[in-house]
Order: structure tokens, then sequence, then C-alpha cells
């Protein structure tokens, strides 16, 4: 019998066994202020059951054995028959079902439904981010779909419905189905225009035979999938059905799987279409236009999944701190860490609050929400992806070197972290986007105007930034090369304007004093002393 040669004390207790909706101070706030009075004592009731099943052990093991056993591409039978199927963990399939039956495929049709969505999907990103997207991308093309009524009406109760079915079968014999989408092609990237995935008309109206690939696909082992293709009167959208009304397989030749920095447990891959059968969504030659919504859906949930990533950094970061001594006492307690861990909490509940004002400007629905979200969907998604990689790799340096083992779940997310940035169109797509909304749109600047607007006088450092942010959009010279400063600003003014009117005045002054009035360095830890920082880690503390 092997002696002991120590005891082990000093070892923060595993963060598990709790709510990771309640124990998020800021995302209540958010939920109870966007959802009126009638939804609200219902939503939080839901998310506070789902946000412990987010948190319990059985469920965050799901997520370890999801990211350590990734997909595996079978393309043919033992006989030799091309199948084109990928095999996955059944953890995958645990934690896609619950993500199902929690309704963030549902959001479209229910009061209040992309603000109970959003926090889902923060919450449930927390768990394990690869399964998300396959959610984001069936709740993203809903609004394709109704460009086109009778398909809207076949697919949207499939998409929309809270069972999950892992089979492959016509999605008419389905309870629930899953979209994945495919736009992006080796030539072009995000320049969907120069596809050259050919599409030829067929004897039945509206239909269509794809010849071509398509460089990324994710889940590809979903029911149906959204692509871009050149019609003969120009680029259009199609929706690729894996499985053909008859039984029979689609031609859907998935050439192999992407081996991705992080984001492993979700398959994307590389398929080529020969003689695939195609039904056209909207009018042909008006692609772009077709797929817009769903685009900007997409980008609203890299978002939420940054912030939600954001949220299970600094909340493991300020867990960990808050039970680990060092030097005589708790380091939560010691000037330069609370510094530190403040930092990284105003940069979490900036990104939940814009995140959730979105969310709630879909539920909306009118006319200056929708053009609000048209340039501030793509400023959000261009500054909130970016932080979310160095607030990440911050949080891990605060638990020494066990933030580096895998073990610790922070290895997990410093390899999630950089991805929202680059799907959905990367840093350079998004800012030239929010320019084309500003140029072409005038009532999206009038929208983000009046939207930061209530917030004016209520801190002096948001007053000089607004004022600063009009004196650049007055210079439109050189324009296109300062569109990154801008879209940053753009986006550090709405999140400031958001947290003066909404957070709690500590945490107001420090982002106001740092994001917008200099008063802070470029390393996180670089807060003035003299702010109080006790009160913005005490927020941030998960509540176990």
């Amino acid at each position: 019998m092997a002696r002991s040669t120590h005891t082990v004390t000093n070892q923060p207790p595993p963060l598990t066994g709790y709510d990771v909706f309640g124990a998020d101070r800021a995302l209540v706030a958010a939920v109870e202020r966007h959802l009126g009075p009638e939804l609200r004592d219902e939503a939080l009731s839901e998310l506070s059951g789902f946000g412990r099943t987010a948190g319990s052990a059985q469920v965050q093991e799901w997520g370890v054995l999801a990211d350590a056993c990734p997909p595996r591409l079978r393309t043919h039978d033992r006989y030799g028959n091309r199948v084109d199927e990928v095999e996955f963990h059944p953890a995958w399939h645990r934690l896609l079902g619950k993500g199902v039956s929690a309704g963030l495929t549902a959001a479209w049709g229910r009061p209040g439904g992309h603000v109970r969505r959003a926090a889902a999907f923060l919450v449930w990103t927390q768990v394990e981010a690869g399964n998300c997207c396959p959610l984001s991308m069936t709740h993203a093309a809903v609004p394709a779909l109704r460009t086109d009524p009778a398909l809207a009406a076949e697919w949207e109760p499939r998409l929309t419905s809270t069972v999950y079915d892992r089979e492959l079968r016509p999605a008419g014999r389905k309870a629930g189905a899953l979209f994945g989408m495919g736009m992006t092609e080796k030539q072009g990237g995000s320049d969907v225009r120069a596809n050259t995935t050919a599409a030829r008309p067929l004897a039945e109206a509206g239909t269509y035979e794809l010849t071509g690939h398509k460089w990324f696909c994710s889940a590809p082992m979903s029911d149906g999938f959204l692509v871009l293709a050149q019609a003969p009167d120009g680029l259009s959208c199609f929706l690729v059905p894996r499985v053909l009304e008859d039984g029979t397989r689609n031609t859907f030749l998935i050439q192999r799987l992407k081996d991705k920095l992080g984001n492993r447990s979700n398959a994307s891959a590389e398929v080529e279409f020969d003689g695939t059968w195609a039904r056209r969504v909207g009018e042909e030659g008006r692609g772009v236009r077709t797929i817009i919504d769903m685009v900007a859906a997409t980008r609203l949930d890299c978002v939420l999944g940054s912030a939600g990533l954001m949220r299970q950094a600094v909340a493991q970061a300020v867990h960990h701190t808050s039970y680990r001594e060092a030097f005589g006492g708790k380091l939560v307690d010691k000037p330069l860490m609370r510094n530190v861990l403040a930092d990284l909490a105003l940069e979490s509940e900036a990104a939940t609050t814009l995140a959730l004002r979105l969310a709630a400007a879909y539920d909306d629905g009118g006319e200056q929400e929708r053009a609000l979200l048209r340039l501030a969907v793509p400023a959000a998604k261009y500054w909130v992806t970016k932080r979310c990689t160095p607030v990440v790799v911050e949080a891990a340096e605060c638990l020494g070197g066990n933030g580096y083992v895998e073990e610790s779940g922070m290895p997990r997310l410093v390899r999630e972290s950089p991805l929202n940035s680059v799907w959905e169109g990367a840093g350079n797509v998004q800012a030239l986007d929010a320019l084309r909304a500003l140029q072409r749109e005038p009532q999206a600047l009038n929208a983000y105007l009046q939207e930061v607007g209530p917030a004016r006088g209520a801190d002096h450092r948001l007053d000089a930034a607004i004022k600063g942010l009009l004196t650049e959009l007055a210079d439109l010279d050189g324009i296109e090369a300062r569109a990154r400063r801008l879209v940053e600003r753009l986006a550090l003014v709405l999140q400031g304007s958001l947290l003066v009117r909404f957070a709690p005045p500590a945490v107001a002054d420090a982002f106001c004093a740092s994001r917008l009035g200099g008063d802070g360095g470029a390393a996180f830890g670089t807060l003035p002393h003299t702010l109080d920082l006790a009160s913005v880690v005490e927020r941030a503390r998960p509540a176990v």
C-alpha cells in the first residue's frame, strides 16, 4: 500500500452543481429588463431550470466527452457503397437533444422568444460550444425560408420543433429537423459572388441540379442545407435536402472533415455536389438578398457565443481566486488580482448586455429596431468576438499553471475563443458591412443615435465619446482604412450607453473610465485603483 506523501489543500472545488443562468447577475438583469411582466416569471423559471442543467456535473462531462471524442467521417460502408456519414460520440447527441428541447431553434414564433433563446444560448455555450453551431444555423434558416411561403410552411414547423431526431430519413417523416449551411468555396471565401457551383434548372418549377463544391459546410449530418449557387440569372439560394422524399440519399459527397483549432465536437466538412437535387429559395439571382437576414441572425449568435465563452472564463477565474490562497490571503482580495478580475468582468458584462439588447430588438421587430440591428449587429460582431480571446487567455492566467492544464477546462475555452471572430464574416467583413449601413441606410445611424441618446448627460466620458464618434462620422476621407477604428468606437459607445443606463454605478463608472475615458492600459488589470473594483468583482462571482 502506497504511503501518503502529502495532504491536498488550497485547491478550489470544481465549479459545478450550480445554476449557470441564475449565477450570472448581468444576464438575469438583462432578461428581466427586456421581457414584459406577463412573460418574466415563466421565462426566469425556465431559464433557471436550464441553467441548473447546464451546471450539472453530468452535462459538463458530456461537454468534455464531445470535445475529446471528435466526429469521424465514414465515406463508404463495408461493401464499398458510398454512404457519406459522420459518426458522433453519444455525448454530442445528448447535448444537441437538450439544446433542441430547450427551444434553441424555436425563437421566431414565441412571445419574447429571441430574448429567451439568447439567454439560453449564452448559457449553453458555456457547456460546449460546438453543438451550438447546428442550433444556430437551424434557428437562422427560418427568415431565409420565409422568403418562400410554401417552403416555410413545409419546413419551419420542423426547424422550430423541440424534438431532436438524429436519424437520416425524409424530413417529412421526422418530428424535428436541423439545418446546415454551405456558402463559401475554395476560390472565394467570403466573396460568395465568386462562387462557381452551378445550378441547372430541371423540368419541375423551382427545382435544380447542382454541380460544384463547398469548402466549409458545418453539421453535415443535418436534414437540409441552404447553399448558394450560380443559376442562369445569377447567384441564388437553394435548399438541399440530405434525404429525398422517396427515401434515397441526395448526392452529398463528403470529401473530408476539417481538422480545426477548436470547435472540435462539431463536424465541418468539405462537400461536393454532382447532380444534387435542390429547391430554389427566393428569386433567382437574388441569393445574397435571400440569405441576408439569416446571416444577421448567425452573426448575433456569434456575439452571444463569445459572450458565453467570456462569461464562463470569468466565472472560472473569480471562482478559483475566491478559494485559492497565496501570500497570506485569498487571491481575490489581493488588489492587483482584483483589478484584473474587475477588468475582465467589465468586458463580460458589456458583451452580455449588448447581446441581449440586440436580441430584444428582434422581438420588437419595429422599423427603428430593424434599422438599429442593421448597424449594431456587424459592430457588435466585430468588437465582442475580437475581445473574446484576450479575455479568455487572461482568465486562464488567473488560474496559474492550473489554467494551462486540460482538466481545468480553460484550454478548451482558449481554443474556442477565436472562432466567432472568423466565422460568419471575419473582422474586415464586419467593419465594411457597418460602413455600408452608414453610407446607404441613414435610418440605421439615426436609430443608433436614438439608442445612445437617453444616456447622454449621465457620464462626461460617455458624452465626450459620443461627440468624438460624431466627429469621426463627419469625416469621410479615407473612411475604409479607418473602418475598424470607427466600428470599434460604435460598439464601445453603444456598450457604454447601455451600462450607464442599466448597470450598477460601479460597473458603468469603471467601463466609462477605462474604455471611453482613456484611463486604462493595453493589458487587463490596469483600471484606476480609485474605482470600486470589489463591487465589480462581487457582481461577477458565480453564486454556487
